[in-house]
């Protein structure tokens, strides 16, 4: 899963030619601006891995939305780092908003994946609420997940977003149907063998259903975009449309790109791509 990271690097240095900077107008005198401000590492438990850093734009106010963004690396590794790459793009291409980049704890032999990762985006969530008056931003945000963040991402916002604050979640090449056939019935897949390594290979359908984004949406999910390879070996091509088929008959606001030849990850012309349409979706529902 690691692809994606070195994906978005090729993508920053692509747009940097196209970045522009704008100026203001505003009378100094007529208002007090907010500095820039980003704090790092902020823990919000007690485990090592709950920590995530946070990005405030300079000249905030209680209508500045932000976007949390949740790392991959199949429920067992990765960190927020790999996402710093996206949080130096929405800062060039997206200034007006603020970012949260999280950490969650990872699954190992001693510890289950569900709850415990959608319990620390609670937390997360949770605490941001909390530091609103502090950060001096509004309590609307969106996601942008990779991987198995991403899959993170969508089953919190169809199925924790119970105050509506999610207004939107995006989807990297994010697992959304354990219950998929590509998933169970291919036994030398990648993707079933991550999938056992998770969460054991005692899978049932009741569970599996549980956890699966495709299964827990309703007509009330935030607007979604979704972006898939044609040719990933380790998350089905069959994820990304069979969610978007089921987007569509609940009237769910959603775009969704397949990328035929691309894999877990792509670059060239396809990065700039999903960047294109990434900001147009974010811009129309979050900004």
């Amino acid at each position: 899963m690691k692809p994606i990271k070195s994906l978005i690097i090729l993508l920053l240095i692509a747009v940097t030619s196209y970045s522009c900077t704008s100026d203001s107008n505003s009378d100094a005198n007529d208002f007090v601006d907010l500095e820039a401000r980003v704090e790092t590492d902020i823990p919000y438990g007690n485990h090592e891995s709950q920590t995530y850093d946070i990005y405030l734009p300079a000249d905030r106010d209680i209508d500045t939305k932000t976007l949390i963004l949740v790392h991959g690396g199949g429920w067992t590794s990765g960190d927020k780092a790999d996402m710093d790459d996206f949080v130096k793009l929405i800062q060039k291409d997206l200034p007006n908003l603020a970012i949260l980049n999280m950490n969650y704890r990872l699954a190992d032999t001693s510890s289950e994946v569900y709850p415990m990762q959608i319990n620390d985006i609670t937390a997360v969530v949770n605490q941001f609420n909390t530091n609103l008056s502090d950060y001096q931003i509004s309590s609307d945000f969106g996601f942008i997940g990779t991987s198995a963040g991403a899959h993170l991402a969508m089953l919190w916002s169809y199925t924790f977003n119970d105050d509506q604050q999610a207004k939107m979640v995006c989807s990297i090449v994010g697992p959304t149907n354990f219950t998929d056939p590509e998933y169970l019935e291919n036994v030398n897949s990648e993707a079933l063998l991550l999938l056992t390594q998770v969460y054991g290979l005692d899978l049932n359908t009741d569970f599996l259903e549980k956890v699966s984004p495709y299964h827990q949406v309703t007509e009330n999910a935030p607007p979604t975009i979704l972006f898939y390879g044609g040719k990933d070996d380790l998350v089905p091509s069959t994820q990304g449309a069979q969610l978007q088929s089921k987007l569509q008959d609940l009237g769910v606001m959603h775009e969704y790109t397949l990328y035929p030849e691309a894999g877990h990850g792509w670059d060239g012309l396809e990065l700039l791509d999903t960047w294109s349409k990434l900001k147009v979706f974010i811009g129309a529902n979050l900004e």
